[in-house]
């Protein structure tokens, strides 16, 4: 079995390596066995490499990067029925996806449509269920009101998410990308919502404009970093600053910010707490996911597609300020000798 692994945090062109060993891991009660055959990569597997400034700690052992993918049961533990060996699935929140098998509970394997593609299938989660946590923080950061909202890296896949979503529901959200190409990119996508890029001088002013001379009343963030001043500027008294990622360099210290003075609230979104909802609230959100796939599987774009072993040029691939769609790491799709079920 090939898996990527670091057993150290740094930049991942450095710590990561290519393992290969025989064998591959076996279901428990309850999990299936999945070959995956395609896993992408995003920025969040890639900060987990890195690691978090101030929450770095000691790694004990190798890890594999990943919390997605998609690929077919191989295998099934004692008592499990559903899904059955053979069946393509969408896997998360699966630990350890950049491999070419994982083990999840069977609760984590989402059946995948015969009409959705493997590529697309490999996107069906992680995107489409951040979206629905932002918009539930969002909605009572607004409390009935339609905004402004203010979101960066608006032309990431997540961004994009966002932005059809404020145009299905009238939202008054004003789009941060880094360069002019990527604001006519987006506008392309989205005429009637308003783009600024950070490259201009005068992109501050732009956003005020864009808000119509009021504060952002919430803030979407995925840069973090040097950039979290600039927001808090452009937050009206009382706003609030949604964080869901790191995409930027440097660092603010909350002291820094005019949090009590203007009453302004800071709140941390990761679809890692999505499994903290009931079984019936998270049936209602894969449901969505699938539709999505299923209806409008453009809006689940992939960049491009790398082998496994090919992990560090799709590292750099994602790496790439004007990547568009979600790089991807691909397997095979091999029979197994121990296809069935596991007794």
């Amino acid at each position: 079995m090939r898996s990527v692994v670091h057993t150290r945090q740094g930049d991942p062109a450095e710590v990561l390596s290519l393992r290969e060993e025989p064998g591959r891991p076996r279901p428990g009660a309850g999990e299936v066995l999945v070959r995956l055959l395609a896993r992408p990569v995003h920025p969040g597997d890639l900060v987990a490499v890195e690691g978090v400034p101030g929450l770095a700690g000691q790694q004990e052992g190798a890890r594999i990067p990943g919390v997605e993918g998609m690929g077919v049961v191989e295998s099934v533990g004692p008592d499990v029925r559903d899904p059955a060996p053979g069946r393509r699935v969408a896997v998360f929140p699966a630990p350890g996806t950049w491999a070419d098998f994982v083990v999840v509970g069977a609760d984590r394997a989402v059946p995948v449509p015969d009409e959705v593609g493997d590529d697309t299938a490999a996107l069906m989660l992680v995107n489409p269920l951040t979206v629905l946590m932002l918009h539930r923080a969002l909605e009572q950061a607004l409390d009935g009101h339609r905004g402004p909202v203010l979101q960066t890296a608006a032309g990431s896949s997540v961004g994009r998410l966002v932005a059809a979503a404020a145009v299905r529901h009238g939202l008054h959200l004003v789009n941060l990308v880094r360069s002019t190409s990527g604001a006519r990119t987006l506008r392309a996508l989205f005429p009637t919502l308003p783009v600024v890029a950070t490259s201009d001088a005068d992109w501050r002013e732009q956003v005020r404009r864009a808000a119509g001379g009021q504060g952002a009343r919430a803030v979407l963030d995925s840069v973090g970093g040097t950039l979290i001043r600039d927001l808090t500027d452009l937050l009206a008294d009382g706003g609030t600053l949604i964080t869901y990622g790191r995409l930027g360099s440097g660092t603010t210290a909350l002291e820094e910010l005019p949090l009590v003075q203007r009453g302004l609230t800071v709140r941390g979104v990761t679809v890692w707490h999505w499994a903290h909802r009931t079984p019936e609230e998270r049936a209602r959100d894969i449901a969505f996911a699938v539709d999505l796939a299923q209806t409008s599987p453009e809006s689940l774009e992939v960049a491009a597609c790398y082998d496994l072993a090919d992990f560090k040029a799709a590292v750099e691939h994602a790496r790439r300020p004007a990547k568009s769609g979600t790089v991807l790491l691909t397997g095979t799709r091999e029979t197994g000798a121990e296809e069935g079920s596991v007794r």
